[in-house]
């Protein structure tokens, strides 16, 4: 199935830790990572590590509970109750977080209990929403973070784990600060792990500390569930134009997730709705789309994929229309930051060679080692693809999150032509392009590679064999 879905569309093969063991994942990373040797020219499937973090869920159940709006129901901090009327919570300080009136979401909102009373141990509840209640469902308290850290014991031994797996990206559930976040990099530098750290944006509290938490990491997720549970939902949509804007002005990616394609779980199409959600998503210009239980434990894990590649490939294609949608190209002046690059030069280099490849309707060719280039000309959002290639490994999965990249694992000759020509020769042979098209070439001073001196060019060369 994992090549299936690769082949379909997938780029990057999410983890979650909240379900699985170590076991159960190691077969996943050794699937992804013996399709990524099989497949050195063509799509690379990046690794990513979901920390399950501090969530609040209910116990196991023998059956499903339906929950009736009226009807008493009550959470325990017993472990193992499990009753018509009363389930446990796997966390002991339950009793403290909630307050008489406070409104509990499960499954994301799915159901609502508003709380009545508490005593040592119990909270008394009435169903406001009611619906079917499984086992370990995710409990919130709208406008409310649990008191837990945003780390657990079980998250280290998952992001160990993750480091002997040379995972590339954690996605750290429930962040609130940039603490946490500078704990896991200081963490990852000690074991000398190259991991990229992604912040889910989930909770109420991480929306006053957007901007430390995202200039502290290396992407944000969009997690819409929870941040829904925790927040007013129609405060979602405002926040996630909010954070993708957000990322793009600090030139950083960013993924959108949660009930994208949810009805294609038991259904073989989407509503038309989703399809305006993720149009609505590659508009506002993030980086990566991501599906759950889609393809977690869905009826039509392939057709969901492919939905969601080809409603982005089409949205993405109107993009590029002068006649229908504005130039992407002369957004970046007021998303700068200084602190991404070396200097402005580089900057205005990748800004000039977007509008030239799109001018010219050409794709782009970059040689990168660290990947900087690359991620630069993906945040222009050129009108073609950009073929990064790269001698190393770990850029090259990472790159496979950025918008419009395609990377490829090449070793560079000390002949700079030599190189190019290699590089043609793989293009042509994965039927990328063809003998007689144009090619804008790309070369960073920042990271040179051929010269000593710090350089740039860009150069428009046709494809010969």
């Amino acid at each position: 199935m994992i090549w299936k879905l690769a082949e379909t569309g997938m780029n990057v093969a999410r983890m979650n830790m909240s379900h699985g063991d170590h076991q159960s994942h190691q077969k996943v990373i050794d699937l992804v990572k013996e399709y990524n040797a099989e497949n050195t020219d063509g799509n690379t499937i990046a690794i990513m590590l979901d920390t399950k973090g501090p969530e609040v869920r209910s116990g196991d159940l023998p059956e499903p509970i339906m929950l009736a709006e009226g009807q008493e129901f009550n959470f325990t901090i017993k472990r193992g109750v499990s009753t018509e009327d009363t389930v446990s919570v796997n966390y002991d300080d339950f009793i403290s977080d909630v307050e008489a009136g406070d409104i509990l979401l499960v499954d994301g909102g799915m159901m609502s209990l508003a709380v009545k009373l508490k005593t040592a141990d119990t909270v008394k509840c009435v169903v406001v929403d009611g619906g079917e209640l499984k086992s370990r469902r995710h409990l919130n308290v709208r406008g409310k973070s649990a008191t837990l850290p945003s780390i657990t014991e079980k998250d280290w031994e998952d992001i160990k784990f993750g480091v002997e797996n040379g995972v590339d990206f954690y996605a750290v559930s429930f962040v609130k600060d940039a603490k946490v976040i500078h704990e896991l990099k200081a963490y990852l530098k000690s074991a000398n792990a190259d991991i990229h750290v992604i912040p889910k944006i989930e909770s109420a509290d991480s929306i006053p500390n957007l901007q430390s938490i995202i200039a502290a990491s290396d992407g944000a997720m969009v997690a819409r569930g929870d941040l829904g549970a925790e927040l007013p939902i129609e405060e979602v949509p405002l926040l996630q134009e909010e954070i993708i804007r957000t990322c793009r002005s600090m030139q950083k990616p960013v993924i959108v997730a949660t009930n994208m394609l949810e009805s294609m779980i038991d259904h073989p199409t989407p509503t038309r709705a989703e399809v305006s959600d993720i149009a609505i998503a590659v508009r506002e210009a993030a980086d990566a789309i991501m599906l759950s239980g889609e393809t977690a434990h869905g009826k039509y894990p392939l057709k969901a994929v492919k939905v969601m590649h080809t409603v982005a490939l089409r949205t993405e294609s109107s993009l590029y229309d002068p006649a229908k949608a504005p130039s992407l190209v002369a957004r970046p002046k007021a998303l700068l930051n200084d602190d991404f690059c070396k200097s402005q030069l580089s900057k205005m280099f990748g800004s000039h060679a977007t509008m030239m490849a799109n001018t010219l309707r050409t794709p782009i060719i970059v040689f990168t080692r660290v990947g900087s280039m690359a991620v630069l000309l993906s945040h222009y959002r050129p009108s073609s693809t950009v073929y990064a290639f790269t001698n190393e490994v770990r850029v090259k999965q990472r790159l496979a999150l950025y918008q419009g990249v395609v990377p490829i694992l090449m070793e560079f000759s000390d002949d700079a032509e030599e190189t190019f020509s290699r590089a043609i020769t793989s293009l042509l042979d994965a039927k990328y392009m063809n003998e007689g098209d144009y090619v804008t070439l790309v070369q960073s001073g920042s990271q040179s590679i051929w010269r000593e001196e710090s350089t740039h060019h860009i150069q428009v060369r046709k494809v010969q064999c």
